[in-house]
């Protein structure tokens, strides 16, 4: 499911928001439908391991583990 950035039409609010076929996009702030989907900055290719890497310690410290895969997941 992709992340996609919108900017509402009515507040000028700017949101990402993580998208599903089916789901109705609307603003958090107004609750408004009339949105501009924005152009998204990619993560650099040479980056996105490093980004992982923080997210998963972060989750770890959180005590969140369902998105690792069992080979994955610390010992305790």
């Amino acid at each position: 499911m992709p992340i996609y950035d919108y900017r509402c039409l009515d507040c000028n609010a700017i949101f990402d928001k993580l998208v599903m076929n089916s789901t109705v996009v609307a603003c958090p702030e107004c609750k408004s439908e009339k949105l501009e989907k924005l152009v998204s900055k990619p993560a650099p290719r040479s980056l996105t391991s490093e980004i992982v890497s923080s997210a998963r310690a972060q989750a770890a410290r959180e005590g969140h583990f369902s998105n690792y895969k069992a080979s994955e997941k610390p010992k305790t």
